[in-house]
């Protein structure tokens, strides 16, 4: 009877605690997000989000090449990353041997937990200093790198809570394993393999450090690959670090612009996945 009611107390006690951890983890998130609100709303306005950057003191200045540039790296990212990650997610939950996928994990983990600084500074040595200029194709891949892992990992995740059920009703069927593999097993996990992407996403969406020494920054509206680009996380260091309390100011409307911009792609994101599983 003792032992009983030490189980149910112990179990009402975890259930508070992690309820509260939940609470405070919402919690930070909703301050977090509520002061970049707060803060940044007053100085956003359409020319801010269409104009150009301009000196100190000139009115209208704005930040659209750095919103445009955002994009383009997220896109140059996502197209090189997203499907290198998704395929070494899929070969590792359903081809790789014990052996060589412990191995292979403990080296995608690795690559997780390498500082960007060092990802940029290492695309900066191949891809840079021998092409002899900055560029935003550079940038892209080096924000790829760090996209990769990340996207691996929660796919392979995603791929192995699939039941084998499905696995092996398809090949009773007749499917081949590469055809069960990607139009079965894949398909049925993609509402994961989408969150993992948006996580990845939200990542690189952020770094600033790596593309410091890759792509650089430009104050105006450029979408050349092959050329310097402008950034919303570099265009918020630079105002940041600014002696000028109308650069901070329009530092905390950029910012509110990138968590718009991660929230409405997430969306996005989420609303095909869910139309394409329900179909």
């Amino acid at each position: 009877m003792r032992s009983l009611w030490f189980r149910k107390l112990m179990s009402s006690s975890i259930t508070l605690v992690t309820s509260v951890a939940a609470c405070v983890v919402i919690g930070m998130l909703i301050l977090i997000l509520g002061y970049i609100g707060a803060t940044g709303v007053s100085e956003l306005s359409i020319g801010f989000l269409i104009n150009e950057p301009k000196p100190i003191g000139e009115p209208g200045s704005g930040i659209a090449p750095a919103i445009v540039g955002s994009l383009v790296l997220i896109a140059i990212a996502s197209a090189i990353g997203m499907p290198v990650g998704i395929l070494g997610g899929l070969y590792l939950a359903e081809f790789a041997s014990s052996r060589f996928g412990t191995a292979l994990r403990f080296l995608i983990d690795t690559l997780t937990g390498v500082p960007s600084i060092i990802v940029g500074v290492f695309v900066w040595t191949v891809m840079v200093k021998p092409m002899g200029h900055f560029s935003a194709l550079s940038g892209g891949v080096s924000l790829a790198i760090i996209m990769m892992p990340i996207v691996a990992r929660t796919t392979e995740e995603m791929l192995r809570l699939v039941p084998d059920s499905m696995r092996e009703g398809a090949l009773a069927l007749g499917a081949p394993v590469w055809r069960m593999s990607l139009g079965v097993v894949l398909r049925a996990a993609a509402g994961g393999v989408a969150t993992g992407a948006m996580l990845a996403i939200a990542r690189i969406a952020g770094e600033t450090a790596p593309l410091l020494f890759t792509a650089l920054n430009r104050n105006y509206m450029s979408t050349s690959i092959s050329e310097p680009i402008a950034s919303l996380t570099n265009q918020i260091y630079y105002y940041a670090g600014s002696p000028y309390e109308e650069w901070h100011s329009m530092a905390w409307a950029a910012t509110l612009v990138l968590v718009s911009m991660i929230l409405g792609i997430n969306i996005v994101v989420r609303l095909l996945t869910r139309n394409r599983h329900q179909q």
